[in-house]
Protein backbone atom coordinates (compact mmCIF):
# COMPACT_ATOMS: atom_id res chain seq x y z
CA UNK A 1 0.00 0.00 0.00
CA UNK A 2 1.17 3.41 -0.89
CA UNK A 3 0.84 5.86 2.10
CA UNK A 4 2.11 9.60 3.35
CA UNK A 5 2.41 10.91 6.21
CA UNK A 6 1.28 14.80 5.58
CA UNK A 7 -0.27 18.37 6.72
CA UNK A 8 -3.41 19.37 5.20
CA UNK A 9 -3.31 23.07 4.26
CA UNK A 10 -6.23 25.17 5.64
CA UNK A 11 -9.03 25.76 2.79
CA UNK A 12 -7.86 29.38 2.28
CA UNK A 13 -4.15 28.21 1.58
CA UNK A 14 -5.51 25.96 -1.29
CA UNK A 15 -7.90 28.27 -2.59
CA UNK A 16 -5.19 30.62 -2.80
CA UNK A 17 -2.81 28.19 -4.71
CA UNK A 18 -5.71 27.12 -6.87
CA UNK A 19 -5.94 31.04 -7.87
CA UNK A 20 -2.64 31.46 -8.41
CA UNK A 21 -1.93 28.26 -10.69
CA UNK A 22 -4.60 29.60 -13.37
CA UNK A 23 -2.02 31.60 -15.69
CA UNK A 24 0.20 28.42 -15.20
CA UNK A 25 -2.12 26.08 -16.32
CA UNK A 26 -3.24 28.20 -19.19
CA UNK A 27 0.32 28.38 -20.36
CA UNK A 28 0.82 24.65 -19.85
CA UNK A 29 -2.20 23.80 -21.46
CA UNK A 30 -2.40 19.84 -21.96
CA UNK A 31 0.99 18.90 -21.17
CA UNK A 32 0.53 19.15 -17.53
CA UNK A 33 -2.05 16.65 -15.61
CA UNK A 34 -3.38 19.23 -13.01
CA UNK A 35 -3.85 17.25 -9.34
CA UNK A 36 -7.58 17.49 -7.85
CA UNK A 37 -7.29 20.26 -5.55
CA UNK A 38 -9.31 18.40 -2.95
CA UNK A 39 -6.44 15.75 -2.72
CA UNK A 40 -3.86 18.46 -2.14
CA UNK A 41 -1.79 17.76 0.58
CA UNK A 42 1.85 18.87 2.10
CA UNK A 43 3.72 15.44 2.59
CA UNK A 44 5.99 15.22 5.10
CA UNK A 45 7.42 11.61 4.78
CA UNK A 46 6.56 8.22 1.80
CA UNK A 47 6.44 4.47 1.90
CA UNK A 48 5.95 3.14 -1.21
CA UNK A 49 4.61 -0.46 0.09
CA UNK A 50 3.73 -0.65 3.41
CA UNK A 51 2.64 -3.45 3.77
CA UNK A 52 -1.55 -3.41 4.91
CA UNK A 53 -1.21 -5.40 8.48
CA UNK A 54 1.20 -2.54 9.23
CA UNK A 55 -0.87 0.34 9.22
CA UNK A 56 -2.44 0.26 12.93
CA UNK A 57 1.56 -0.28 14.03
CA UNK A 58 2.76 2.64 11.54
CA UNK A 59 -0.23 5.07 12.77
CA UNK A 60 0.96 4.42 16.54
CA UNK A 61 3.97 5.53 15.68
CA UNK A 62 3.05 8.59 13.93
CA UNK A 63 1.03 9.83 16.59
CA UNK A 64 4.30 9.16 19.12
CA UNK A 65 6.22 11.09 16.89
CA UNK A 66 3.71 14.31 16.21
CA UNK A 67 2.98 14.43 20.14
CA UNK A 68 6.55 15.72 20.33
CA UNK A 69 6.17 18.04 18.04
CA UNK A 70 4.45 21.17 18.62
CA UNK A 71 1.82 23.16 16.24
CA UNK A 72 2.85 25.47 13.44
CA UNK A 73 2.32 28.14 11.43
CA UNK A 74 2.98 27.39 7.64
CA UNK A 75 2.20 28.82 4.60
CA UNK A 76 3.01 27.73 0.81
CA UNK A 77 5.70 29.04 -1.24
CA UNK A 78 8.08 28.74 -3.85
CA UNK A 79 7.75 26.01 -6.52
CA UNK A 80 10.70 23.18 -7.91
CA UNK A 81 10.53 20.00 -9.67
CA UNK A 82 10.86 16.35 -9.39
CA UNK A 83 13.14 15.27 -12.27
CA UNK A 84 11.05 16.25 -15.61
CA UNK A 85 8.02 14.81 -14.72
CA UNK A 86 6.54 16.68 -10.81
CA UNK A 87 5.85 20.11 -10.57
CA UNK A 88 5.78 20.90 -6.69
CA UNK A 89 4.89 24.37 -4.32
CA UNK A 90 7.22 24.32 -1.24
CA UNK A 91 6.94 25.67 2.28
CA UNK A 92 7.42 28.42 4.41
CA UNK A 93 7.05 29.34 8.01
CA UNK A 94 7.93 27.26 11.18
CA UNK A 95 10.38 25.49 8.79
CA UNK A 96 12.72 24.69 11.51
CA UNK A 97 9.99 22.99 13.59
CA UNK A 98 8.60 21.25 10.46
CA UNK A 99 12.31 20.06 9.45
CA UNK A 100 12.48 18.77 12.84
CA UNK A 101 9.45 16.84 12.28
CA UNK A 102 10.67 15.70 9.25
CA UNK A 103 14.01 14.01 10.72
CA UNK A 104 11.57 11.94 12.66
CA UNK A 105 11.29 7.76 11.32
CA UNK A 106 7.54 8.74 10.69
CA UNK A 107 6.45 5.67 8.66
CA UNK A 108 9.18 3.92 9.13
CA UNK A 109 10.98 2.64 5.25
CA UNK A 110 9.86 5.62 3.89
CA UNK A 111 11.60 6.66 0.57
CA UNK A 112 13.87 9.39 1.98
CA UNK A 113 15.66 10.56 -1.57
CA UNK A 114 12.33 13.10 -1.71
CA UNK A 115 12.48 13.89 1.94
CA UNK A 116 11.56 17.98 1.16
CA UNK A 117 7.81 19.12 2.29
CA UNK A 118 5.94 19.54 -1.10
CA UNK A 119 3.21 19.37 -2.49
CA UNK A 120 2.69 18.07 -5.44
CA UNK A 121 0.28 20.10 -7.96
CA UNK A 122 1.21 18.53 -11.39
CA UNK A 123 2.74 16.07 -13.57
CA UNK A 124 4.00 15.85 -16.89
CA UNK A 125 1.05 14.41 -19.00
CA UNK A 126 0.74 11.69 -22.09
CA UNK A 127 -0.13 14.77 -24.30
CA UNK A 128 3.06 16.28 -23.29
CA UNK A 129 5.26 16.99 -26.76
CA UNK A 130 8.37 14.69 -26.71
CA UNK A 131 11.96 15.65 -27.33
CA UNK A 132 12.45 15.07 -30.86
CA UNK A 133 15.51 12.20 -31.90
CA UNK A 134 18.72 13.54 -31.59
CA UNK A 135 20.30 12.72 -34.82
CA UNK A 136 24.38 11.13 -35.05
CA UNK A 137 26.92 14.15 -34.31
CA UNK A 138 24.05 16.84 -33.44
CA UNK A 139 23.68 17.83 -29.62
CA UNK A 140 20.96 16.51 -27.94
CA UNK A 141 17.89 18.64 -28.49
CA UNK A 142 15.86 20.22 -25.08
CA UNK A 143 13.41 18.29 -23.36
CA UNK A 144 9.79 20.12 -23.78
CA UNK A 145 8.84 18.59 -20.50
CA UNK A 146 11.78 19.99 -18.75
CA UNK A 147 11.32 23.56 -20.83
CA UNK A 148 7.52 22.90 -19.56
CA UNK A 149 8.08 22.54 -15.77
CA UNK A 150 11.40 25.11 -15.58
CA UNK A 151 9.02 27.94 -17.15
CA UNK A 152 6.20 26.85 -14.15
CA UNK A 153 8.92 26.59 -11.66
CA UNK A 154 10.00 30.39 -12.56
CA UNK A 155 6.39 31.64 -12.64
CA UNK A 156 5.79 30.24 -9.82
CA UNK A 157 9.10 30.73 -7.39
CA UNK A 158 7.92 34.01 -6.10
CA UNK A 159 4.62 32.41 -4.99
CA UNK A 160 3.73 33.41 -1.46
CA UNK A 161 0.23 31.70 -0.19
CA UNK A 162 -1.28 32.99 3.28
CA UNK A 163 -0.60 31.40 6.57
CA UNK A 164 -2.04 28.86 8.50
CA UNK A 165 -1.88 27.18 11.86
CA UNK A 166 -0.58 23.42 11.63
CA UNK A 167 -2.16 21.44 14.11
CA UNK A 168 -2.52 17.49 13.01
CA UNK A 169 -0.88 15.16 10.74
CA UNK A 170 -2.80 13.22 8.52
CA UNK A 171 -2.05 9.45 7.28
CA UNK A 172 -2.78 8.62 3.59
CA UNK A 173 -3.14 6.04 1.53
CA UNK A 174 -2.76 6.80 -2.29
CA UNK A 175 -4.64 4.74 -4.71
CA UNK A 176 -3.23 5.43 -8.51
CA UNK A 177 -5.40 6.15 -11.09
CA UNK A 178 -8.81 6.40 -9.47
CA UNK A 179 -8.85 10.19 -8.94
CA UNK A 180 -9.83 13.27 -10.91
CA UNK A 181 -8.37 12.98 -14.81
CA UNK A 182 -6.58 8.95 -14.06
CA UNK A 183 -4.30 10.74 -11.33
CA UNK A 184 -4.38 9.09 -8.08
CA UNK A 185 -7.02 9.19 -5.02
CA UNK A 186 -5.90 9.54 -1.42
CA UNK A 187 -7.81 8.25 1.18
CA UNK A 188 -7.48 9.78 4.45
CA UNK A 189 -6.88 7.07 7.36
CA UNK A 190 -6.44 8.69 10.29
CA UNK A 191 -5.62 12.01 11.94
CA UNK A 192 -3.45 12.60 14.90
CA UNK A 193 -2.63 16.17 16.21
CA UNK A 194 0.54 17.63 17.19
CA UNK A 195 1.89 18.53 20.60
CA UNK A 196 -0.54 15.22 21.51
CA UNK A 197 -3.23 17.49 22.51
Amino acid sequence: MRVFAAIRPSPQALEHLDSALEEVRGSAGLSLRWGDPEQWHLTLAFHPDLPEGAIPETFENLAHAAAHHAPMTLQLSGAGMFGARTLWIGVGGDTPQLTALMGEELLGGEDRERRRAHLTVARVSARAPRAPRRRRGERRPPDPSQLLLSSAVHALSVYRGPSWSAEELELLSSHLGQGRSGGPRHEVLGTVPLGGS
